[in-house]
């Protein structure tokens, strides 16, 4: 699904990502943890096509096709999806209004028409249902006044309905107390499948236990100095990144 190459990008002329590989397969669960400032959001960023990122070198196929000169809409209606560390607030338009804008944008980019209103409904029910959602949650202005963890299960309910190829999320458990970390991990959970496939960065352990990966990747100076299962995880936490930081200078 998705292929990096010796992926090399910066931001003004400094050099962040030094030559990532990463293969991504559907139906995988993938984690990217590292310390502060290793390239773990950037990695998102330009996986997503955020044009503040310059990729200088490397190689980037999304379903083997070439996404590198993509802008971010483009990517999002071939199927990635990319959660944020800090949401935006809209005023004045509904969670179900943005969604629906979404969905129809996406529908167009295929050739395909508005979805019939009874129709988008439903899903918006159904998901809402799935996630626990309150409708009345649905009505007011996309995460304005939201709490952390009311913007992080929109989030989630953005990416249920838009049901992605590729999700990507990007510290989804930030500022999240457990309650709201369970919930956002079992939409995240719920919405998995053999045909799509999730990145999820992350810099500590305990999302790992709500959404457990198949492969963990450390990322230190820009590159992935470390793969493994979700076992590697649990020896970061013992061990801290100072562990991986000497291993990667040996």
């Amino acid at each position: 699904m998705l292929h990096i190459q010796n992926l090399h990008a910066s931001i003004d002329g400094k050099g962040i990502l030094k030559g990532i590989n990463l293969n991504v397969k559907p139906g995988e669960v993938h984690a990217i943890m590292g310390p502060n400032g290793s390239g773990k959001s950037t990695l998102a960023s330009v996986i997503a096509g955020k044009d503040e990122f310059e990729v200088t070198k490397g190689e980037m196929l999304f379903e083997n096709e070439d996404i590198q000169e993509l802008d971010p809409e483009e990517r999002a209606h071939k199927g990635i999806f990319l959660s944020f560390q800090y949401p935006v607030e809209i005023p004045g338009v509904s969670v179900t209004n943005f969604i629906k804008t979404a969905i129809n944008e996406t529908r167009k980019s295929k050739g395909l028409g508005d979805m019939p209103a009874n129709e988008m409904l439903k899903m918006i029910k159904e998901k809402a249902e799935m996630l626990e959602i309150d409708r009345k949650f649905l009505s007011r202005s996309l995460n304005e006044g939201f709490s952390g963890g009311e913007k992080k299960r929109n989030e989630i309910f953005q990416l249920a309905m838009l049901e992605p190829k590729l999700a990507i999320l990007d510290e989804t458990d930030s500022g999240l107390d457990i309650d709201a970390l369970r919930i956002v991990a079992s939409g995240v959970n719920k919405l998995k499948s053999k045909d799509n496939a999730v990145i999820v960065i992350t810099h500590y352990q305990r999302l790992l236990d709500y959404i457990v990966p198949d492969f963990v990747h450390v990322l230190h100076d820009g590159k992935i100095v470390k793969s493994g299962d979700k076992n590697l995880a649990k020896e970061l936490e013992a061990k801290g990144y100072d562990w991986i930081k000497d291993e990667a200078t040996v």
